[in-house]
């Protein structure tokens, strides 16, 4: 097994450096070998989270001042820019491929960047491949086109287009130095799952966790909170939040997204249990329909129960409401946008 640390920050070099021979060796060693520098970088990215294991590939993505300093060609750079700008201020298409109160970065923290807040480089070196939410091979911008159908409630930039082409390629380059397909666990890859908790998640408790700790933020009522029409911290649910096919949509997600950077600037202060708790009440309060809906709930949650609904509150009746059981898709006047469609290949 062998660990990876595809970027060395302040090197610049984009270098490989590659910790062979550890199968007998303790994680200590193995970690040491990363460098105290790259240590250092790891844990103020993800404070708390989990050490890298034997068999884990850890990246460190390069930063903006990277892009500057590096010797890639001028027009490159503005497209990376480009690809960051719209990343991290989605919010300035709002209305055209953003219809509720999510940037890219709601999600994915530090500019997509960080481990254990669904880093953005792994989709560029795995993809394509088949996802069994849509059951067919996706490539990268079709993903990207997913989280702006889902989480932005919103149409994605076409396939194509300068938007679409600059957020592909601001996610491939913090991929640098990165192999397709590489082996091995990518460390804090997505928002890795957290043990089962130990009393079944309530929403009960999660709620009042939610008025300690979480409305000071995003609202009493979960709508987040917006300053001179720019939106300071995102809604968690409500018509200007993430849908009900987004993937945070499902408990576990979110569970683990509350657990590694919740309340923002204290990551992992929260306990596993207080985490699914969240996670159990946020998810059971009410959101845009699904895009995939067909008119009809039970049919709808049939439908997708297996690939994903099995993991959401979607179709469940809480508080005397079956959630998902309306028409309303939010701010949008549309249900699902063209690119969302089946693919054969034939």
């Amino acid at each position: 097994m062998t660990i990876f640390n595809s970027w060395m920050p302040r090197l610049r070099t984009g270098l490989l450096v590659a910790l062979g021979s550890l199968l007998a060796a303790p994680l200590a060693q193995a970690q040491t070998e990363l460098s105290e520098e790259s240590l250092a970088v790891l844990a103020s990215m993800a404070p708390g989270a989990p050490a890298p294991t034997a068999d884990s590939f850890v990246h460190i993505p390069p930063t903006m001042e990277d892009l500057e300093a590096s010797s890639l060609h001028p027009e490159l750079k503005r497209v990376i820019r480009r690809g960051y700008d719209i990343f991290t201020n989605t919010q300035q298409f709002r209305d055209e491929y953003v219809f509720n109160d999510m940037n890219c970065s709601s999600c994915h923290l530090g500019a997509g960047r960080l481990p254990f807040s669904g880093p953005i480089w792994p989709a560029a070196v795995t993809l394509p491949d088949y996802r069994p939410k849509n059951d067919h091979v996706n490539n990268l911008e079709e993903r990207i086109a997913g989280c702006f159908t889902y989480s932005m409630n919103g149409k994605p930039p076409a396939y194509g287009s300068d938007d679409m082409i600059a957020l592909a390629t601001y996610h491939q380059w913090l991929a640098s130095g990165v192999p397709m397909y590489p082996t091995g666990k990518l460390y804090g890859r997505g928002f890795p799952r957290l043990d089962e908790p130990a009393e079944k998640p309530d929403y009960e408790r999660g709620k009042e966790t939610y008025a300690a700790q979480c409305s000071i933020c995003h609202g009493d009522e979960g709508a987040g909170l917006s300053v001179r029409g720019e939106v300071v911290f995102p809604p968690v649910w409500g018509d200007n939040s993430y849908n009900w096919g987004a993937g945070i949509s499902r408990v576990f997600t979110l569970a683990s997204f509350i657990k590694h950077n919740m309340p923002l600037g204290q990551p992992n202060s929260l306990t596993d249990q207080q985490a699914w708790d969240l996670a159990q009440f946020i998810d059971s309060q009410e959101r845009p329909q699904d895009p995939r809906y067909t008119g009809d709930v039970k049919e709808t949650l049939e439908l997708y129960r297996d690939t994903f609904h099995k993991h959401t509150m979607y179709g469940q009746e809480v508080n005397g409401r079956v959630l998902g059981d309306h028409d309303n898709v939010g701010r949008k006047d549309f249900l699902k946008p063209d690119v969302l469609r089946d693919r054969t290949y034939d």
